[in-house]
């Protein structure tokens, strides 16, 4: 690893989220002396005097567009797959039927490899390179370790990934075929960080496991600058995020945070709500028993919702403190309802969300329900990756072409009808 100062120049500092100390940006930095994550901390006044919103509207729709946040000097090569500024999708047959307010799914399906993972890995990943990383290795529960073994691919960096047994297969595939050498565990993704950490201690790789390093969070924290421009540099009144380690959560507070801080948004932020599963939810216990802190790991983990299957996350009181900065909470979700709302938006609004994604609609639905979102709430609901990356029940009939057909009745003489059945909301 190269030891160098970076050439960014707008990061003032890095600094400790539990004690606040300061530490140079000086190399590629993991975790702070107290073992806790670690922030990146810019000259925001300088950054507010580098741009305008104007010349930021002139820019190309991607992500890079907010460089000036980021952490990237102005001679460091970006590694990029075209990452997009992803869609507000509004859902109003849905909006109609709940009678709420305004429904948007922010589809980061549309990101390289299929998931919001690629926001944070190409910019650690970018990081990396500058500052001569040769090695990586991360745990990951699927989408993570396929953006790492892409951007790691792009950049000539070795990587190698920790996964659950269990993880989805097409992930698992996906990350092997993009070259990293992919190690399957019989564990969870905490085991797989267990054994990531060892690797690292004894091979001297970079240990990229979620907030053990500060450039992940960086990058996902332009979901919440994007979010903000595409709404006018305004906020919505409440996000619902599918929450697993708690990086995009967080860094999209910081962006909100940033942005007020430089006077692009008023004092109005966003109810931030961490979604996770009844079969997974320590943050949300957390939360409601008033701890600072995820106390116990949560067990036993039996979701299907791999997003969430985090039972203690390293920036747990991160998430925490969160939620209840912004007024926020946590809303737990049975799995079952969640695969139902998947197909049910498919059908209904021809939006293919993740089964995350799908969470996010049945936690605000019941959120809805009990009082805690207004019916004239403005809510944003992340759809973290592409509905094609998740399972899909057997579909389409069959006919004999060389029987007769009866399409007046709609029907198939001689076949059988294999399309899964509408299932109820």
């Amino acid at each position: 690893m190269v030891d160098r100062s970076p050439k960014a120049s707008f990061v003032s500092h890095l600094e400790c989220s539990r004690t606040g100390e300061r530490t140079e940006h000086d190399r590629f930095r993991t975790v702070s002396n107290a073992n806790a994550p670690l922030l990146v901390r810019y000259d925001l006044d300088a950054v507010a005097n580098a741009i305008s919103k104007e010349e930021l509207a002139r820019r190309a729709p991607d992500m890079w567009r907010y460089r000036e946040w980021l952490t990237l000097g102005p001679d460091d090569e970006i590694v990029s797959l075209g990452e997009p500024m992803t869609p507000l999708i509004p859902l109003p047959r849905l909006r109609r039927e709940l009678g709420g307010g305004e429904i948007l799914v922010k589809d980061e399906g549309r990101m390289p490899t299929g998931s919001f993972k690629a926001r944070g890995l190409a910019l650690a990943v970018s990081m990396a390179k500058a500052f001569g990383v040769k090695h990586i290795a991360m745990p990951t529960a699927g989408n993570a370790g396929a953006a790492l073994a892409a951007y790691c691919a792009r950049a000539g960096i070795k990587s190698t990934v920790f996964c659950p047994d269990d993880a989805p297969e097409i992930t698992i595939r996906e990350i092997a075929y993009h070259g990293a050498d992919t190690i399957l565990v019989n564990g969870l993704i905490n085991h797989c960080g267990e054994l990531v950490a060892a690797g690292a201690q004894e091979t001297g790789c970079l240990d990229l496991s979620t907030l053990k390093e500060p450039y992940r969070l960086e990058g996902k924290k332009t979901m919440g600058l994007e979010l903000a421009e595409q709404l006018g540099w305004r906020v919505p009144d409440v996000i619902f995020y599918p929450t697993g380690g708690g990086t995009g959560l967080i860094g999209m507070w910081k962006a909100f945070e940033e942005l007020g801080a430089m006077g692009w948004i008023d004092a109005k932020r966003p109810r931030m709500v961490a979604v996770q599963s009844t079969r997974c939810g320590p943050l949300v216990r957390a939360f409601d028993a008033g701890h600072e802190e995820v106390i116990e790991p949560w067990e036993p983990v039996d979701t299907k919702i791999h997003g969430v299957r985090v039972p203690k996350p390293f920036g747990g009181r991160l998430c925490l403190q969160v939620m209840r900065e912004s007024g926020g909470f946590g809303s737990m979700v049975d799995d079952d309802e969640a695969v139902a709302a998947r197909a049910m938006i498919a059908r209904d609004e021809g939006v293919h969300l993740c089964l995350e994604g799908a969470a996010c609609f049945v936690a605000y639905r019941q959120e809805l329900k009990n009082g805690r979102v207004k019916p004239d709430d403005e809510a944003v609901l992340f759809n973290c990756a592409s509905g094609l990356k998740a399972g899909l029940p057997p579909g389409g009939r069959h006919i004999d072409r060389a029987k007769p057909v009866d399409f007046a009745g709609h029907g198939v003489q001689n076949g059988s009808d294999n399309n899964s059945g509408r299932q109820g909301r």
